[in-house]
C-alpha cells in the first residue's frame, strides 16, 4: 500500500498515528486494499486475497459502521472524521480530498435507481443524506442532517432537510 498515491493522500490527511487515534482510517484501508486487489491479474492469489478482503470489510464494517465497498470511486484524500453510520451505494462516485462526518449516507432514492457522483473538496456534515442521480459540485458544504435531493452548483452550500441551496458569495464574480 506505500506505493499505493491515492492511499498516501488519505493519510496526509489523517495526521499523525492515525491507526491508533481514528477508526475510520482502517475502512479507508480496507477500501484502498480491494481496489489495488482488483487491479491484479486474475489467478489464485487474487481469489485468495479478495476472500481475506470480504473478511475484513465485514469485520471492519461491523466494527467501525462504516460501508466503503470496494466499487465505489473514490479520488485521493479522502478523510472520514468520526466513525460511525456511514453507508455508501456501491456506485457511488465521490471527489478528491472529500470529508465525511459521522451518519452520512450517500446513495439511491429508490433500488435500482441512480446514484450521487460527488466533485472534489466536497465536506458532508454529521447525518447528511445525499440521495438520487445528482451532482453536488466542486468545493460544496453540505449542512449536518442535510436531506440533499437535487443538484448543488461548484461552491455553493445545501443545509435543512429537504436541502436549499446557499449560493457562494464568490458566485458571479
Amino acid at each position: 500500500m506505500a506505493h499505493d498515491p491515492d492511499w498516501l493522500a488519505d493519510l496526509q490527511r489523517y495526521g499523525s498515528r492515525p491507526f491508533s487515534r481514528e477508526q475510520s482510517i482502517w475502512a479507508v484501508w480496507i477500501y484502498r486494499f480491494g481496489r489495488r486487489l482488483d487491479q491484479r491479474p486474475e489467478g489464485l492469489a487474487r481469489r485468495l486475497m479478495t476472500s481475506w478482503y470480504w473478511l475484513l470489510f465485514r469485520v471492519v464494517e461491523t466494527g467501525v459502521g462504516v460501508s466503503l465497498p470496494k466499487s465505489v470511486r473514490i479520488g485521493p484524500g479522502l478523510r472520514i472524521w468520526h466513525f460511525g453510520g456511514i453507508f455508501i451505494h456501491p456506485d457511488v462516485v465521490i471527489g478528491s480530498n472529500c470529508t465525511l462526518r459521522q451518519g452520512v449516507t450517500i446513495g439511491n432514492r429508490q433500488e435500482g435507481g441512480p446514484v450521487p457522483v460527488l466533485g472534489d473538496e466536497v465536506e458532508l456534515g454529521a447525518y447528511a443524506q445525499v440521495l438520487g442521480g445528482i451532482r453536488i459540485g466542486h468545493g460544496c458544504k453540505i449542512g449536518a442532517m442535510a436531506v440533499v435531493l437535487c443538484d448543488v452548483p461548484d461552491g455553493a452550500t445545501a443545509v435543512g432537510a429537504p436541502a436549499r441551496i446557499i449560493p457562494s458569495a464568490h458566485a458571479g464574480r
